[in-house]
Protein backbone atom coordinates (compact mmCIF):
# COMPACT_ATOMS: atom_id res chain seq x y z
CA UNK A 1 0.00 0.00 0.00
CA UNK A 2 1.96 2.90 -1.19
CA UNK A 3 2.62 5.44 1.57
CA UNK A 4 -0.38 4.02 3.40
CA UNK A 5 -2.79 6.26 1.52
CA UNK A 6 -6.30 4.80 1.21
CA UNK A 7 -6.73 3.09 -2.15
CA UNK A 8 -9.48 5.26 -3.61
CA UNK A 9 -9.70 6.47 -7.14
CA UNK A 10 -8.10 9.83 -7.84
CA UNK A 11 -8.51 12.35 -10.62
CA UNK A 12 -6.28 11.24 -13.46
CA UNK A 13 -6.74 14.36 -15.56
CA UNK A 14 -3.65 16.38 -16.30
CA UNK A 15 -4.03 19.69 -14.52
CA UNK A 16 -0.90 21.10 -16.13
CA UNK A 17 -1.90 21.35 -19.78
CA UNK A 18 0.37 23.59 -21.80
CA UNK A 19 -1.35 26.81 -22.90
CA UNK A 20 -0.27 28.01 -26.36
CA UNK A 21 -0.35 31.67 -27.42
CA UNK A 22 -2.00 32.47 -30.73
CA UNK A 23 0.72 33.81 -33.07
CA UNK A 24 -1.70 36.52 -34.23
CA UNK A 25 -1.87 37.81 -30.67
CA UNK A 26 1.84 37.74 -30.03
CA UNK A 27 2.48 41.26 -31.30
CA UNK A 28 -0.74 42.83 -30.09
CA UNK A 29 -0.27 45.82 -27.81
CA UNK A 30 -2.81 46.64 -25.16
CA UNK A 31 -3.27 50.44 -25.18
CA UNK A 32 -3.22 52.11 -21.82
CA UNK A 33 -5.99 54.50 -20.89
CA UNK A 34 -4.11 57.34 -19.24
CA UNK A 35 -7.36 58.99 -18.21
CA UNK A 36 -8.69 55.92 -16.45
CA UNK A 37 -9.10 56.71 -12.77
CA UNK A 38 -7.35 54.59 -10.20
CA UNK A 39 -9.41 52.49 -7.87
CA UNK A 40 -10.61 54.61 -5.04
CA UNK A 41 -11.02 53.60 -1.42
CA UNK A 42 -13.50 56.43 -0.82
CA UNK A 43 -16.46 54.08 -0.98
CA UNK A 44 -14.92 52.01 1.81
CA UNK A 45 -14.47 54.98 4.15
CA UNK A 46 -15.93 54.24 7.51
CA UNK A 47 -15.86 50.48 6.97
CA UNK A 48 -14.27 48.22 9.54
CA UNK A 49 -10.62 47.43 8.68
CA UNK A 50 -10.09 44.00 7.17
CA UNK A 51 -8.19 41.54 9.35
CA UNK A 52 -6.79 38.15 8.55
CA UNK A 53 -9.14 35.37 9.54
CA UNK A 54 -7.96 33.50 12.57
CA UNK A 55 -8.32 29.77 12.52
CA UNK A 56 -9.34 28.17 15.79
CA UNK A 57 -8.16 24.59 16.23
CA UNK A 58 -9.56 22.37 18.93
CA UNK A 59 -6.76 20.41 20.48
CA UNK A 60 -7.38 17.59 22.92
CA UNK A 61 -3.83 16.25 22.91
CA UNK A 62 -1.58 16.14 25.95
CA UNK A 63 1.67 16.18 23.96
CA UNK A 64 2.94 16.34 20.40
CA UNK A 65 5.99 15.34 18.37
CA UNK A 66 6.83 17.51 15.36
CA UNK A 67 10.34 16.56 14.19
CA UNK A 68 9.03 15.28 10.84
CA UNK A 69 8.80 17.84 8.06
CA UNK A 70 6.51 15.78 5.84
CA UNK A 71 3.56 13.41 6.24
CA UNK A 72 3.90 10.66 8.84
CA UNK A 73 2.85 7.47 7.09
CA UNK A 74 3.47 4.79 9.73
CA UNK A 75 3.71 4.33 13.48
CA UNK A 76 4.72 1.52 15.85
CA UNK A 77 4.66 0.94 19.60
CA UNK A 78 7.29 -0.89 21.64
CA UNK A 79 5.84 -4.22 22.87
CA UNK A 80 7.44 -3.93 26.33
CA UNK A 81 7.65 -0.16 26.84
CA UNK A 82 4.42 1.23 25.30
CA UNK A 83 5.51 4.84 25.76
CA UNK A 84 8.32 4.28 23.24
CA UNK A 85 6.96 5.17 19.80
CA UNK A 86 8.52 4.94 16.34
CA UNK A 87 7.30 6.85 13.28
CA UNK A 88 8.27 7.01 9.62
CA UNK A 89 7.34 9.52 6.96
CA UNK A 90 7.61 11.24 3.65
CA UNK A 91 10.82 12.98 4.69
CA UNK A 92 12.67 9.68 4.10
CA UNK A 93 13.41 9.02 7.76
CA UNK A 94 11.95 7.81 11.03
CA UNK A 95 12.14 8.81 14.67
CA UNK A 96 11.89 7.12 18.05
CA UNK A 97 10.46 9.18 20.91
CA UNK A 98 8.96 8.81 24.36
CA UNK A 99 5.27 9.71 24.22
CA UNK A 100 4.97 10.38 27.94
CA UNK A 101 3.58 13.94 28.29
CA UNK A 102 5.73 16.39 30.23
CA UNK A 103 4.52 17.12 33.79
CA UNK A 104 2.56 20.30 34.34
CA UNK A 105 -0.47 21.91 32.70
CA UNK A 106 -1.51 20.87 29.22
CA UNK A 107 -0.54 23.67 26.86
CA UNK A 108 -1.76 24.25 23.31
CA UNK A 109 0.52 23.15 20.49
CA UNK A 110 2.74 25.59 18.63
CA UNK A 111 0.62 25.40 15.47
CA UNK A 112 -2.62 26.57 17.13
CA UNK A 113 -3.43 30.15 16.15
CA UNK A 114 -6.45 31.13 18.23
CA UNK A 115 -6.14 31.96 21.01
CA UNK A 116 -2.57 33.14 20.68
CA UNK A 117 -0.69 30.08 21.89
CA UNK A 118 1.57 29.58 24.82
CA UNK A 119 4.36 27.63 23.20
CA UNK A 120 4.30 23.94 24.07
CA UNK A 121 7.58 22.19 23.50
CA UNK A 122 7.55 19.14 21.25
CA UNK A 123 8.45 15.78 22.70
CA UNK A 124 12.14 15.17 22.10
CA UNK A 125 13.52 12.62 19.68
CA UNK A 126 15.42 9.75 21.26
CA UNK A 127 16.88 8.64 17.94
CA UNK A 128 16.62 9.45 14.24
CA UNK A 129 16.29 6.53 11.82
CA UNK A 130 18.13 7.60 8.68
CA UNK A 131 19.45 6.06 5.48
CA UNK A 132 16.39 5.83 3.23
CA UNK A 133 16.21 7.69 -0.08
CA UNK A 134 12.42 7.66 -0.36
CA UNK A 135 9.40 7.68 1.94
CA UNK A 136 9.40 5.38 4.97
CA UNK A 137 5.96 3.82 4.84
CA UNK A 138 6.31 0.83 7.18
CA UNK A 139 7.90 0.52 10.62
CA UNK A 140 7.80 -2.19 13.33
CA UNK A 141 9.37 -3.18 16.61
CA UNK A 142 10.19 -6.88 16.64
CA UNK A 143 8.41 -9.25 18.98
CA UNK A 144 8.33 -10.33 21.72
CA UNK A 145 10.73 -7.88 23.42
CA UNK A 146 11.25 -5.07 20.92
CA UNK A 147 14.96 -5.78 20.58
CA UNK A 148 15.02 -4.28 17.08
CA UNK A 149 13.20 -1.63 15.11
CA UNK A 150 12.87 -2.07 11.34
CA UNK A 151 11.96 0.49 8.70
CA UNK A 152 10.87 -0.18 5.13
CA UNK A 153 10.50 2.31 2.34
CA UNK A 154 9.50 3.11 -1.20
CA UNK A 155 13.21 2.87 -2.00
CA UNK A 156 12.94 -0.89 -1.44
CA UNK A 157 15.28 -0.83 1.55
CA UNK A 158 14.83 -2.76 4.77
CA UNK A 159 16.89 -1.12 7.52
CA UNK A 160 17.25 -2.43 11.08
CA UNK A 161 18.51 -0.92 14.35
CA UNK A 162 19.31 -2.71 17.60
CA UNK A 163 18.06 -1.25 20.87
CA UNK A 164 18.97 -1.46 24.51
CA UNK A 165 16.42 -3.15 26.82
CA UNK A 166 14.88 0.17 27.92
CA UNK A 167 14.25 1.13 24.31
CA UNK A 168 15.87 4.55 24.62
CA UNK A 169 19.20 3.97 22.87
CA UNK A 170 19.64 2.48 19.41
CA UNK A 171 22.40 1.69 16.93
CA UNK A 172 22.28 0.75 13.26
CA UNK A 173 22.60 -2.97 12.59
CA UNK A 174 22.05 -3.89 8.93
CA UNK A 175 20.34 -3.15 5.64
CA UNK A 176 18.91 -5.32 2.85
CA UNK A 177 17.31 -4.58 -0.49
CA UNK A 178 15.61 -7.17 -2.66
CA UNK A 179 12.77 -5.16 -4.26
CA UNK A 180 11.98 -1.75 -5.75
CA UNK A 181 9.32 -0.72 -3.23
CA UNK A 182 8.11 -2.15 0.07
CA UNK A 183 4.39 -1.70 0.69
CA UNK A 184 3.82 -3.07 4.22
CA UNK A 185 5.64 -4.86 7.04
CA UNK A 186 4.48 -6.95 10.03
CA UNK A 187 6.32 -8.39 13.04
CA UNK A 188 5.90 -12.11 13.73
CA UNK A 189 4.43 -12.97 17.19
CA UNK A 190 5.65 -16.60 17.17
CA UNK A 191 7.69 -17.07 20.39
CA UNK A 192 9.64 -19.89 18.75
CA UNK A 193 10.81 -17.49 16.04
CA UNK A 194 11.56 -14.19 17.79
CA UNK A 195 12.67 -11.08 15.91
CA UNK A 196 11.13 -12.23 12.63
CA UNK A 197 9.41 -9.84 10.23
CA UNK A 198 7.53 -10.10 6.94
CA UNK A 199 7.02 -7.52 4.23
CA UNK A 200 5.35 -7.27 0.84
CA UNK A 201 6.57 -5.52 -2.31
CA UNK A 202 5.19 -3.73 -5.35
CA UNK A 203 6.18 -6.67 -7.59
CA UNK A 204 3.91 -9.03 -5.63
CA UNK A 205 6.67 -10.80 -3.74
CA UNK A 206 6.48 -11.52 0.00
CA UNK A 207 9.61 -11.81 2.15
CA UNK A 208 10.28 -13.10 5.66
CA UNK A 209 13.50 -12.14 7.47
CA UNK A 210 15.04 -13.15 10.78
CA UNK A 211 17.07 -10.52 12.64
CA UNK A 212 19.96 -11.64 14.84
CA UNK A 213 22.75 -9.27 15.86
CA UNK A 214 24.74 -12.23 17.20
CA UNK A 215 25.13 -13.52 13.64
CA UNK A 216 27.92 -11.19 12.61
CA UNK A 217 28.16 -12.65 9.11
CA UNK A 218 24.44 -12.29 8.36
CA UNK A 219 22.38 -10.31 10.91
CA UNK A 220 19.55 -10.24 8.34
CA UNK A 221 18.68 -13.72 7.07
CA UNK A 222 16.00 -14.58 4.52
CA UNK A 223 13.70 -17.23 5.99
CA UNK A 224 11.29 -17.38 3.05
CA UNK A 225 10.34 -15.54 -0.11
CA UNK A 226 7.11 -16.13 -2.03
CA UNK A 227 6.22 -15.14 -5.56
CA UNK A 228 2.63 -16.22 -6.33
CA UNK A 229 0.99 -12.77 -6.27
CA UNK A 230 1.12 -11.28 -9.77
CA UNK A 231 0.55 -7.64 -8.76
CA UNK A 232 1.55 -5.46 -5.82
CA UNK A 233 0.85 -7.02 -2.45
CA UNK A 234 -1.10 -4.56 -0.35
CA UNK A 235 -1.38 -6.02 3.16
CA UNK A 236 -0.32 -8.89 5.37
CA UNK A 237 -1.21 -10.37 8.75
CA UNK A 238 0.23 -13.14 10.94
CA UNK A 239 -2.02 -15.62 12.67
CA UNK A 240 -2.13 -14.91 16.43
CA UNK A 241 0.31 -17.75 17.10
CA UNK A 242 2.65 -16.49 14.37
CA UNK A 243 2.81 -19.80 12.53
CA UNK A 244 1.10 -18.69 9.31
CA UNK A 245 1.22 -15.50 7.26
CA UNK A 246 -1.75 -14.24 5.21
CA UNK A 247 -1.27 -11.76 2.35
CA UNK A 248 -3.45 -10.04 -0.26
CA UNK A 249 -2.68 -8.20 -3.47
CA UNK A 250 -4.04 -5.92 -6.17
CA UNK A 251 -4.62 -8.95 -8.39
CA UNK A 252 -7.34 -9.99 -5.89
CA UNK A 253 -5.35 -13.02 -4.75
CA UNK A 254 -5.15 -14.29 -1.17
CA UNK A 255 -2.49 -16.66 0.13
CA UNK A 256 -1.74 -18.12 3.54
CA UNK A 257 1.91 -19.13 3.72
CA UNK A 258 3.44 -22.00 5.69
CA UNK A 259 6.42 -19.90 6.74
CA UNK A 260 8.04 -22.33 9.17
CA UNK A 261 6.97 -25.64 7.66
CA UNK A 262 4.60 -26.71 10.42
CA UNK A 263 1.58 -27.09 8.15
CA UNK A 264 3.66 -29.12 5.70
CA UNK A 265 4.80 -31.40 8.50
CA UNK A 266 1.14 -31.91 9.44
CA UNK A 267 0.21 -32.66 5.82
CA UNK A 268 -1.86 -29.48 5.47
CA UNK A 269 0.21 -27.46 3.01
CA UNK A 270 0.01 -27.38 -0.75
CA UNK A 271 3.62 -26.61 -1.55
CA UNK A 272 4.46 -23.40 0.28
CA UNK A 273 0.92 -22.25 1.02
CA UNK A 274 -1.95 -23.74 2.97
CA UNK A 275 -4.62 -21.56 1.35
CA UNK A 276 -4.60 -19.99 -2.09
CA UNK A 277 -7.59 -18.19 -3.62
CA UNK A 278 -7.71 -15.98 -6.71
CA UNK A 279 -10.27 -14.42 -9.00
CA UNK A 280 -10.34 -17.65 -11.01
CA UNK A 281 -12.79 -18.82 -8.34
CA UNK A 282 -15.98 -16.89 -9.15
CA UNK A 283 -17.15 -17.12 -5.55
CA UNK A 284 -14.01 -15.39 -4.32
CA UNK A 285 -13.49 -12.86 -7.11
CA UNK A 286 -13.30 -9.21 -6.05
CA UNK A 287 -12.89 -6.98 -9.08
CA UNK A 288 -10.32 -4.24 -8.58
CA UNK A 289 -8.11 -5.80 -5.92
CA UNK A 290 -7.84 -6.65 -2.22
CA UNK A 291 -6.45 -4.07 0.21
CA UNK A 292 -6.92 -5.35 3.76
CA UNK A 293 -6.64 -8.59 5.71
CA UNK A 294 -7.20 -9.56 9.35
CA UNK A 295 -7.29 -12.87 11.20
CA UNK A 296 -9.69 -13.86 13.98
CA UNK A 297 -8.20 -14.13 17.50
CA UNK A 298 -8.64 -17.92 17.49
CA UNK A 299 -6.93 -18.21 14.11
CA UNK A 300 -9.91 -20.07 12.62
CA UNK A 301 -10.58 -17.70 9.71
CA UNK A 302 -9.37 -14.62 7.90
CA UNK A 303 -11.29 -11.69 6.44
CA UNK A 304 -10.06 -9.88 3.34
CA UNK A 305 -11.45 -6.59 2.05
CA UNK A 306 -11.41 -5.01 -1.38
CA UNK A 307 -13.16 -2.76 -3.86
CA UNK A 308 -16.82 -1.76 -3.66
CA UNK A 309 -17.08 -2.81 -0.02
CA UNK A 310 -16.52 -6.49 -0.75
CA UNK A 311 -15.32 -8.79 2.06
CA UNK A 312 -14.61 -12.50 1.88
CA UNK A 313 -14.23 -14.67 4.98
CA UNK A 314 -12.03 -17.74 4.48
CA UNK A 315 -11.40 -20.68 6.82
CA UNK A 316 -7.85 -21.41 7.99
CA UNK A 317 -6.19 -24.63 9.20
CA UNK A 318 -5.71 -25.06 12.93
CA UNK A 319 -2.10 -25.84 13.79
CA UNK A 320 -1.18 -27.17 17.21
CA UNK A 321 -4.80 -27.61 18.31
CA UNK A 322 -4.85 -29.48 21.61
CA UNK A 323 -5.71 -33.14 21.06
CA UNK A 324 -5.23 -36.38 22.92
CA UNK A 325 -2.03 -38.08 21.94
CA UNK A 326 -0.44 -34.89 20.60
CA UNK A 327 3.16 -35.57 19.82
CA UNK A 328 6.17 -33.70 18.59
CA UNK A 329 7.42 -34.53 15.16
CA UNK A 330 10.04 -33.25 12.80
CA UNK A 331 9.19 -31.71 9.51
CA UNK A 332 11.70 -30.54 6.95
CA UNK A 333 9.43 -27.72 5.91
CA UNK A 334 8.06 -27.17 2.44
CA UNK A 335 11.12 -28.07 0.42
CA UNK A 336 9.49 -27.71 -2.98
CA UNK A 337 9.89 -24.35 -4.65
CA UNK A 338 6.26 -23.99 -5.61
CA UNK A 339 5.67 -20.60 -7.12
CA UNK A 340 9.42 -19.96 -7.19
CA UNK A 341 9.74 -19.70 -3.42
CA UNK A 342 13.06 -19.59 -1.62
CA UNK A 343 13.31 -21.37 1.69
CA UNK A 344 15.71 -21.58 4.57
CA UNK A 345 14.02 -24.27 6.63
CA UNK A 346 14.85 -26.78 9.29
CA UNK A 347 13.35 -29.22 11.79
CA UNK A 348 10.12 -27.97 13.31
CA UNK A 349 7.78 -29.14 16.02
CA UNK A 350 4.11 -29.67 15.23
CA UNK A 351 1.19 -31.04 17.20
CA UNK A 352 -0.60 -34.05 15.83
CA UNK A 353 -3.82 -32.24 16.60
CA UNK A 354 -3.39 -29.94 13.61
CA UNK A 355 -6.55 -29.94 11.56
CA UNK A 356 -7.59 -28.80 8.12
CA UNK A 357 -11.12 -28.06 9.37
CA UNK A 358 -12.70 -25.53 7.00
CA UNK A 359 -9.34 -24.48 5.61
CA UNK A 360 -9.68 -22.69 2.30
CA UNK A 361 -13.47 -22.66 2.34
CA UNK A 362 -15.26 -19.36 1.70
CA UNK A 363 -17.36 -18.98 4.83
CA UNK A 364 -19.05 -15.70 3.95
CA UNK A 365 -19.29 -12.99 1.28
CA UNK A 366 -20.11 -9.64 2.85
CA UNK A 367 -20.66 -6.02 1.89
CA UNK A 368 -19.34 -3.13 4.00
CA UNK A 369 -19.83 0.22 2.29
CA UNK A 370 -19.47 1.07 -1.39
CA UNK A 371 -15.78 1.90 -1.79
CA UNK A 372 -12.54 0.17 -0.76
CA UNK A 373 -12.50 -1.73 2.52
CA UNK A 374 -9.31 -0.22 3.89
CA UNK A 375 -9.12 -1.76 7.36
CA UNK A 376 -10.53 -4.73 9.33
CA UNK A 377 -10.27 -5.57 13.04
CA UNK A 378 -11.55 -8.33 15.35
CA UNK A 379 -12.54 -7.99 19.01
CA UNK A 380 -11.06 -10.29 21.63
CA UNK A 381 -13.11 -13.17 23.13
CA UNK A 382 -15.65 -13.53 24.56
CA UNK A 383 -16.93 -10.86 22.17
CA UNK A 384 -17.38 -11.96 18.56
CA UNK A 385 -17.27 -8.71 16.61
CA UNK A 386 -15.59 -7.70 13.36
CA UNK A 387 -15.28 -4.08 12.22
CA UNK A 388 -14.59 -2.88 8.68
CA UNK A 389 -13.66 0.69 7.74
CA UNK A 390 -14.34 2.01 4.26
CA UNK A 391 -12.99 4.81 2.08
CA UNK A 392 -16.61 6.06 1.83
CA UNK A 393 -16.34 7.14 5.49
CA UNK A 394 -18.42 4.30 6.96
CA UNK A 395 -17.74 1.61 9.56
CA UNK A 396 -19.65 -1.69 9.53
CA UNK A 397 -19.85 -4.04 12.51
CA UNK A 398 -20.48 -7.78 12.02
CA UNK A 399 -21.24 -10.55 14.51
CA UNK A 400 -18.95 -13.45 13.62
CA UNK A 401 -20.86 -15.87 15.86
CA UNK A 402 -24.16 -15.32 14.02
CA UNK A 403 -23.27 -15.89 10.38
CA UNK A 404 -21.57 -12.51 10.19
CA UNK A 405 -24.84 -10.64 10.55
CA UNK A 406 -24.52 -6.86 10.39
CA UNK A 407 -24.71 -5.55 13.95
CA UNK A 408 -24.45 -1.89 12.99
CA UNK A 409 -23.64 0.29 9.99
CA UNK A 410 -22.20 3.67 10.92
CA UNK A 411 -22.55 5.96 7.94
CA UNK A 412 -20.42 9.09 8.06
CA UNK A 413 -18.29 7.71 10.88
CA UNK A 414 -15.62 10.09 9.64
CA UNK A 415 -16.79 13.23 7.91
CA UNK A 416 -16.23 16.97 8.01
CA UNK A 417 -17.53 20.10 6.29
CA UNK A 418 -16.28 18.75 2.97
CA UNK A 419 -18.27 15.54 3.35
CA UNK A 420 -17.41 11.94 4.19
CA UNK A 421 -13.71 11.22 4.62
CA UNK A 422 -11.92 7.87 4.22
CA UNK A 423 -11.59 5.68 7.30
CA UNK A 424 -7.89 4.79 7.47
CA UNK A 425 -7.78 2.41 10.43
CA UNK A 426 -10.10 0.71 12.91
CA UNK A 427 -8.86 -1.33 15.87
CA UNK A 428 -10.56 -2.86 18.88
CA UNK A 429 -8.96 -2.24 22.25
CA UNK A 430 -6.95 -5.37 23.01
CA UNK A 431 -8.83 -6.52 26.10
CA UNK A 432 -10.87 -9.57 27.03
CA UNK A 433 -12.83 -7.47 29.53
CA UNK A 434 -15.48 -4.81 29.10
CA UNK A 435 -13.03 -2.54 27.28
CA UNK A 436 -12.74 -5.15 24.52
CA UNK A 437 -15.97 -3.84 23.04
CA UNK A 438 -14.44 -0.42 22.38
CA UNK A 439 -13.39 0.32 18.82
CA UNK A 440 -10.99 3.14 17.92
CA UNK A 441 -11.04 4.68 14.45
CA UNK A 442 -9.21 7.44 12.58
CA UNK A 443 -9.70 9.02 9.18
CA UNK A 444 -8.89 11.79 6.75
CA UNK A 445 -11.01 14.18 8.82
CA UNK A 446 -8.16 14.23 11.34
CA UNK A 447 -10.29 13.00 14.25
CA UNK A 448 -9.81 10.07 16.65
CA UNK A 449 -13.13 8.47 17.57
CA UNK A 450 -14.03 5.64 19.91
CA UNK A 451 -17.17 3.56 19.63
CA UNK A 452 -18.94 1.11 21.92
CA UNK A 453 -19.41 -1.71 19.45
CA UNK A 454 -21.62 -3.70 21.79
CA UNK A 455 -24.60 -1.37 21.38
CA UNK A 456 -26.14 1.43 23.37
CA UNK A 457 -27.84 4.66 22.45
CA UNK A 458 -24.93 7.07 22.71
CA UNK A 459 -24.53 9.60 19.91
CA UNK A 460 -27.80 8.91 18.14
CA UNK A 461 -27.45 5.12 18.50
CA UNK A 462 -24.15 5.05 16.60
CA UNK A 463 -22.34 4.10 19.78
CA UNK A 464 -19.89 7.03 19.78
CA UNK A 465 -18.42 7.38 23.27
CA UNK A 466 -15.62 9.86 22.64
CA UNK A 467 -13.71 11.87 20.07
CA UNK A 468 -10.42 13.73 20.17
CA UNK A 469 -9.27 16.48 17.83
CA UNK A 470 -6.02 18.27 17.13
CA UNK A 471 -4.95 17.40 13.60
CA UNK A 472 -5.64 19.86 10.83
CA UNK A 473 -8.07 17.57 9.02
CA UNK A 474 -9.83 18.69 5.89
CA UNK A 475 -9.02 15.70 3.72
CA UNK A 476 -5.77 15.66 1.75
CA UNK A 477 -2.83 16.79 3.84
CA UNK A 478 -4.51 16.93 7.23
CA UNK A 479 -5.81 13.49 8.08
CA UNK A 480 -4.54 10.71 10.34
CA UNK A 481 -2.60 7.91 8.63
CA UNK A 482 -2.39 5.49 11.55
CA UNK A 483 -2.32 5.12 15.34
CA UNK A 484 -1.29 2.92 18.23
CA UNK A 485 -3.27 2.62 21.46
CA UNK A 486 -1.59 0.15 23.80
CA UNK A 487 -4.07 -0.78 26.54
CA UNK A 488 -6.54 1.82 25.30
CA UNK A 489 -5.71 4.54 27.80
CA UNK A 490 -3.82 6.67 25.28
CA UNK A 491 -3.84 6.96 21.49
CA UNK A 492 -0.77 8.18 19.62
CA UNK A 493 -1.35 9.22 16.03
CA UNK A 494 0.58 9.52 12.77
CA UNK A 495 -0.57 12.71 11.08
CA UNK A 496 -0.60 13.58 7.42
CA UNK A 497 0.10 17.10 8.71
CA UNK A 498 3.57 15.87 9.88
CA UNK A 499 2.62 15.90 13.57
CA UNK A 500 2.17 12.99 15.98
CA UNK A 501 -0.29 13.70 18.80
CA UNK A 502 -0.76 11.96 22.16
CA UNK A 503 -4.41 11.80 23.26
CA UNK A 504 -5.33 10.60 26.78
CA UNK A 505 -8.32 8.32 26.22
CA UNK A 506 -8.90 6.81 29.65
CA UNK A 507 -11.18 3.80 29.50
Amino acid sequence: MSTHQPHHQGDDEDDNEEVMLDPNEAGEEIPSDEDAPMDSDDEDEGAEPTTLEEIALQNDSAAHFDAHNDSIFCIAQHPVHPAIIATGGGDDCGYIFDATPAPGPVLPPSYESNPQPVERASLESLFKLEGHTDSVNAIVFTKPKGQYVATAGLDGKLRVWQGEPAGRRWKFLAEAQEVEEIQWMEACPNPDHPNTIAFGANDGSVWVYKIDAADKASPLTIVQAFYLHTEATTAGAWTPDGKLLATVAEDSSFYVWDVFGEASAAGLADGQHVVGLTGVDERFRVEGGLYSVAIAPNGAFAAVGGREGQIRVVGLPRLGVAASGAVSGKGSGAKSKAGGAKLAGGPKSVAAGASAGQSGQILASLAAGVDNVETISFSQPPLTLMAAGNVDGSITLFDTAHRFAVRRSIQGAHEDDEGEQPVVKVEFVNSSGQAGGLLTSVGYDGVVRRWDARGGTAAAAKGLVGEWRGHRGGGEGGGIMGFVQGDGNAVVTAGDDSVSLVFPTRI
